[in-house]
């Protein structure tokens, strides 16, 4: 009987033996992570203010570690559970527990969100990334004249003014600029629309012509449902051979920005300049969204050639000048009749 115990004692010893070593061996692997990783990263969020509980819950969450209390009982124990930085990480999917509370604690991975809005230009865009990215100036200049990409997208002026899509993205840290200009043009990519293409054919135009009108659109158009109409407008101007005498036009040519174009500016020197020079400026002038990309290429059927811009961001279309000089007035009268009837009420 004896001897019977003690066969099962040894037994049960190398049981939890065996045990203790694949315990050993696991969190060995999950503190010092795969050689070899071969998940796809995940983009893990940590807000301002988490504890080190709120991070390895996100962690877990996004398959990046395998257990929580494992995870915070390392950082306990390497002193490091109250200096994690909030921010956006991505980690690689079998990332190890030493390398994952090393980035959190030196924000090292830490993502970083540049966002684009439609409408921007090359200027808007260089300040955006030099201060998002943290890269140099010369860099974005550099990026944006990548003459791969003007062949590839059979671009005829040095930039890529007009096809560095408006989004937000999230680019890791030690993002270069032309990483992130790559990414800008991908999306670009994806986005257009094979059936654009077709309309293209159908309107005997080149992509690079509907990217400058949809620009000159993107800067136009403050109500969404009259991109259209603002279309029509120059697209009925080109084809009858007028100016397009389009302002954003000569603020793009202008060596700043400017809030309002001046008579004095309409000199301006520059083939951008569509009160001197007729038909489409060389290229687009700012980079468009997707709404008024397909503006440019559906057109209202409409037979309006003039536009002005009412106090509420909205226009009025009309078709002769002297509907539009009356137009003009008109909206003048309404202006001095608020701004008296705002200072009567003060």
């Amino acid at each position: 009987m004896a001897r019977k115990r003690s066969k099962n004692s040894r037994i049960l010893r190398l049981g939890a033996l065996a045990v203790a070593v694949v315990m050993g061996a696991w969190m060995w692997r999950e503190i010092g992570g795969s050689a070899s990783a071969t998940g796809e990263p995940a983009r893990v969020v940590v807000p301002k203010g988490a504890s080190v509980r709120v991070a390895a819950e996100s962690l877990a969450a996004n398959g990046v570690i395998g257990s929580t209390r494992l995870f915070r009982l390392f950082a306990r124990v390497t002193g490091a559970a109250t200096d994690i930085k909030p921010g956006t990480y991505r980690f690689a999917a079998d990332a190890g527990y030493r390398d994952v509370l090393d980035a959190l604690v030196t924000g090292r991975g830490l993502m970083r969100t540049v966002v684009i809005p439609e409408g921007f230009d090359l200027r808007d865009i260089t300040t955006v990334l030099v201060k998002a990215l943290r890269v140099p100036e010369d860099s974005v200049r550099a990026a944006v004249t990548d003459t791969a990409w003007l062949r590839e997208l059979d671009i005829p002026v040095p930039s890529l003014e007009g096809y560095l899509f408006p989004a937000t993205y999230s680019f890791p840290d030690g993002t270069s600029a032309r990483e992130a200009v790559n990414a800008m043009i991908e999306r670009f990519l994806d986005v257009w629309k094979p059936e654009w293409d077709a309309r293209l054919k159908a309107m005997a135009i080149s992509r690079h012509d509907a990217m400058a009108m949809a620009s000159i659109i993107e800067k136009e158009a403050r109500k969404a449902e009259e991109r259209p109409i603002i279309s029509a407008v120059y697209w009925n101007r080109v084809k009858k051979r007028m100016l397009l005498q389009a302002d954003p036009t000569v603020q793009y040519a202008l060596p700043q920005h400017v809030g309002r174009v001046l008579y004095k500016d309409l000199e301006v020197e520059s083939k951008y300049n569509t009160y001197k020079y007729p038909g489409l400026p060389p290229g687009p002038i700012a980079n468009p969204g997707e709404a008024s990309i397909a503006a440019a290429l559906a057109p209202a059927d409409v037979p309006y050639l003039f536009f002005v811009a009412r106090p509420d961001g909205s226009h009025q279309f009309t078709e002769t000048f002297a509907q539009h000089t009356r137009a003009i007035a008109e909206i003048k009268a309404e202006k001095r009749a608020a701004a008296k009837a705002s200072g009567t009420t003060r």
